[in-house]
């Protein structure tokens, strides 16, 4: 509609994670609602941790086109050089000229910006992790547009992400947390998704579930959680376990060496369901979530949705974990006894953190989430429109 404010964001590419379904979600909760946004991914398709990902068949890209957001692709393959030649840097020029905000999901997009230049368009980049320092060239990006004057703002899902940023350099006037929200209505208890989702992994009842859902990544450290897996299908022969995201499944050699090593490759109780559209009956169907990861995460979109459906988070102390968990499950050191003893304390507590639970779905809701940001954009936005004499003023 004519005055709502036009974005767009940029995608490195479309493959499974937090960071990507959260700010899908975002973009899918404001178009519409005084927003006009669109995305251009710079990859058509992604191959990551031992699975190929197109575009077209990812969640969040399904989610974006049936909002009525347009999707594209700079690129249809999964590399590239790492500059732009002048067709693709023309594409983006059409891209970015009708647009009052240019928002980037993480950093690895500023290249493009960097190179092309955004033509005066404001630039908020949106930050979802807590080790800037590892992650390639990302950080120097970043600096660099910063610098030059292209980065509005930077929205950090969580106070670790926040801290890293400013303790790497970048200004601290800049970084503005949003913390992750998940839909509540999606995300909640719900009885007869867990009975379905069990039945068909061949579950009982009653019996006790932990779910990880995570890809397979080191910062995940997927060695720790088997190990700890291990431990506790030893000493509860009736309970299971289920793994899900990029690379958890049968094809992935990594993963079937790694479960080998625990002893768990021939385990009739350890589920590996790879990438899933359902996340919600996952987690409606476990009585436990887990998170072993060793560096990087921020604010996990795993514990907050387990959470919401009544899940216990079960975490190692990385990022905003500590405060996502305090008084609604257990931190527990990196150590694979520890995280099963976890995992039994919190099935044994079940009684204790459910009132917990249920009382954190107001505070981890999208739609505050999505307010902010909608704010953010907006304010944002309106300076662009500013005729120059009021800027002047």
């Amino acid at each position: 509609m004519a005055g709502d404010i036009s974005v767009l964001s940029l995608y490195e590419g479309f493959f499974s994670g937090g960071a990507r379904i959260l700010h899908s979600d975002v973009l899918a909760g404001l178009h519409g609602h005084g927003q006009r946004h669109r995305v251009l991914s710079i990859h058509g398709q992604a191959h990551r941790e031992a699975t190929l990902q197109r575009m077209q068949d990812d969640a969040s890209y399904r989610k974006l086109v049936a909002t009525g957001l347009p999707v594209s692709a700079l690129r249809a393959g999964s590399t590239g050089p790492a500059d732009f030649d002048e067709a693709e840097l023309a594409v983006f020029e059409r891209e970015v000229s009708g647009v009052d905000v240019v928002l980037t999901l993480k950093e690895q997009p500023l290249r493009l910006v960097n190179q092309a230049g955004a033509r005066g368009k404001p630039v908020i980049t949106c930050l979802h992790r807590s080790d800037p320092e590892n992650q390639g060239p990302a950080l120097a990006e970043l600096s660099t547009a910063v610098s030059a004057g292209a980065v509005t703002a930077l929205v950090c899902c969580a106070e670790s992400t926040r801290a890293a940023y400013r303790a790497a350099g970048i200004p601290a006037d800049l970084l503005k947390v949003i913390p992750n929200g998940v839909d509540a209505r999606r995300f909640c208890p719900d009885r007869p998704a867990r009975a379905r989702l069990r039945h068909a992994l061949g579950i009982l009842p009653d019996v006790p579930v932990i779910v990880f859902a995570a890809r397979y990544d080191l910062m995940k450290n997927v060695p720790l959680f088997l190990a700890a897996a291990a431990v506790f299908l030893a000493a509860r022969p009736d309970a299971h376990v289920v793994l899900c995201g990029a690379g958890m499944t049968t094809t992935n050699p990594l993963l079937t060496e790694d479960l080998a090593v625990v002893g768990l490759a021939a385990s009739s109780r350890l589920h590996r369901l790879g990438v899933r559209d359902d996340p919600q009956s996952l987690f409606a169907a476990a009585d436990v979530v887990s998170l072993t990861s060793s560096f990087g995460e921020a604010a996990p979109l795993c514990l907050i949705e387990g959470m919401m459906c009544g899940a216990i988070p079960v975490a190692t102390d990385v990022g905003d974990c500590a405060s996502i968990v305090v008084g609604r499950g257990l931190l527990t050191p990196p150590d694979p006894e520890a995280i099963a003893a976890a995992w039994a304390e919190a099935l044994a507590r079940r009684d204790e953190f459910g009132p917990a639970l249920l009382a954190s779905r107001a505070q981890f809701d999208r739609r505050r989430m999505i307010a902010s940001y909608a704010r953010l954009i907006r304010r944002v936005g309106r300076r662009t429109r500013m005729p120059l004499s009021a800027t002047a003023a």
